[in-house]
């Protein structure tokens, strides 16, 4: 403490020994009695000299002095910071000598152990009328307050989960650098999206739980490689936005973002067990690639979707056919919600003869998607697409149904015996509910199981276990016909084949069109189809076109063709026409 100064006087607890100086005046002593039973607010009184008359145990309780450490003492010394003190004795000065009042105002008064207070401070002077001022200061504390302020800000402002900042403080400051920039030529910023691949079957597996100590995990890793300088924050779900400010070349950009995916390479814990993880880097710059937040962080969604396309564990940057592309794809998006909306999809059927007899003896249900044009849109386009958006459970329900009404109107007709073959995708063979609903629907239009068959291609079943194994099995035993389909373009088909309840494969059309120009795809050919035989499969060989293909597969065993030498794809209107034309109609 430093040393006392000039006149004291006690501060007791006592009333005669509290306000000595005002035992004279009744209406200033009660003044003293009213602040000393205020509990909220602290009251401390000043002699003209700013040496402490009076402290009340609120200013205690606020400030870590005790009354007897306080008294005496002057206001610069005790609760001003350093680079306050000069001011404060000016407006002091300057409120006895000319009047001139010290207005209230927030502000940060000093602790006793150093850590500053904020309070919302006012003055009042009494005494004005002699030459012993005295100056109250009545100080309420703010620090509640500020700490609801700081907790309002950080849940404005950061993620809960991560601790991460969030896309509205992100946003900002992107904002904010993009309008200093503008007066600044040699600015640059670069926006990275950043998106987990395959998070949403790691929550859906193992848990919303492992989900979030995934992410929690993510962004620690995340946040140890970037600089300082940069701002990294979680965009929401398992997106990440990264900030990279005045990088210098865009070789040090994709240094850093290969780093990130290092340190993601290097798996993760869950539930005791350890899983890899990747993720999908996108990148734009500015001011190349826009000028605004709306821009960049649009360009740099764009160049993460299509590094997901590239294959996944991947950098893009942004370029203008990335844009096309993302037209597109947002155009095919709004294309489906309407065709979805207003039953503007549409199955086609395309047969598949039996290369013994030459009659029709299933068909394969192939899915168009039409606007109010002739020309459909192609299944290869649409699909991805709806799978991205969610909606690929949706059309696979309507293709069932539509299939299962088709083959109830064909019976009594020529086509009663040929059965339906709907494609299926890996997505759909997720949904533990699958098998359920394709025999229920059979069930609901009166329909045997073994009217209809189900094809998946060889990637999409490449993995498939457990649960998935059991929907197709039970499908399978009902009568349900299965088909992998594009056989021979995965890499463990024969290994797949052993554990998969399959009935029959389809040859993809490649190898028969290379088979007839090249005699190790032909062996290729004889080989499957030998195999498929051996294992009591029946072999469906695609893409026939020509006179010279159909003696081919003929000869070498295939059982069903399917090709445009004996029918294009045609809606089920045009079915009973093309067996009338052929002479199968009976």
């Amino acid at each position: 403490m430093p040393e006392k100064r000039g006149h004291k006087t006690p501060l007791s607890s006592t009333k005669s020994d509290t306000y000595p100086l005002m035992a004279d005046s009744r209406s200033v002593q009660n003044f003293y009695e009213l602040i000393e039973n205020l509990p909220m607010v602290a009251v401390q009184g000043y002699n003209k000299k700013r040496e402490v008359i009076y402290w009340n145990e609120a200013s205690r309780r606020l400030y870590g002095y005790t009354r007897e450490e306080a008294q005496g003492e002057l206001l610069e010394d005790l609760i001003i910071p350093k680079h306050m003190r000069e001011g404060v004795i000016a407006a002091h000065q300057n409120w006895i000598h000319n009047n001139i009042g010290i207005p209230a105002e927030e502000i940060e008064l000093e602790h006793k152990d150093g850590h500053l207070v904020p309070v919302y401070s006012s003055h009042v002077m009494i005494r004005q009328d002699t030459d012993d001022y005295e100056m109250f200061c009545i100080d309420i504390s703010l620090q509640e307050q500020k700490k609801a302020n700081e907790k309002l800000h950080r849940m404005a402002n950061f993620d809960d989960l991560t601790q991460l900042p969030n896309r509205r403080l992100m946003e900002y400051e992107l904002s904010k650098y993009l309008t200093v920039a503008e007066r600044r030529p040699k600015s640059e910023v670069a926006v990275v999206f950043i998106d987990l691949d395959n998070f949403k079957l790691i929550n859906d597996t193992l848990g919303h739980h492992c989900g979030d100590d995934l992410l929690r995990e993510v962004a620690e890793r995340l946040k140890k490689e970037i600089r300082s300088g940069d701002l990294l924050s979680r965009f929401g779900g398992d997106e990440f936005v990264l900030l990279l400010f005045d990088f210098g070349e865009n070789e040090r950009i994709y240094e850093l973002l290969r780093r990130l995916i290092n340190v993601l390479d290097r798996g993760f814990i869950l539930d005791d067990v350890r899983y890899q993880v990747t993720a999908s880097f996108g990148v734009s710059l500015f001011p190349g690639d826009g000028s605004t937040v709306v821009e960049l962080m649009g360009n740099a969604d764009a160049a993460m979707y299509q590094a997901k396309e590239s294959g996944k564990n991947s950098i893009c940057f942004y370029t203008s056919d990335i844009n096309d592309r993302l037209v597109h794809y947002q155009e095919v998006t709004e294309l489906l919600r309407r065709a979805l909306d207003a039953d503007n999809l549409q199955l086609y059927f395309q047969p598949q003869i039996d290369l013994q007899d030459g009659e029709i003896h299933s068909c394969e249900a192939l899915l168009r998607c039409f606007d109010g044009n002739t020309q459909p849109v192609s299944p290869s386009v649409f699909i991805p697409i709806a799978e991205k958006l969610g909606l690929i459970n949706r059309i696979g329900d309507w293709v069932i149904e539509k299939a299962c009404r088709q083959l109830k109107a064909w019976q009594g007709t020529a086509l009663e015996r040929v059965r339906i073959d709907i494609n299926l995708s890996g997505r759909q063979l997720t949904n533990q509910h699958l098998a359920d609903y394709i025999l229920q629907t059979l069930y609901d239009h009166d329909l045997s199981p073994s009217q209809l068959g189900v094809e998946l291609t060889e990637n999409e079943v490449i993995g498939v276990e457990g649960e998935q194994i059991r929907q197709l099995k039970r499908l399978k035993q009902a009568g349900v016909n299965i088909s992998i389909d594009d056989f021979g373009t995965g890499y463990s088909s024969l290994v797949y084949l052993r554990h998969l309840p399959v009935c029959s494969l389809k040859i993809d059309t490649n190898f028969l069109h290379h088979a007839m120009e090249n005699e190790s795809d032909m062996a290729i050919l004889e080989a499957i189809i030998t195999v498929g035989h051996c294992l009591d499969l029946t072999v469906v060989v695609e893409g026939v076109e020509t006179d010279d293909q159909h003696r081919l597969v003929k000869e070498l065993g295939c059982d069903l063709a399917q090709g445009f030498l004996y029918a294009r794809p045609m809606p089920a209107i045009e079915m009973p026409v093309f067996l009338a034309d052929k002479g199968w109609a009976k």
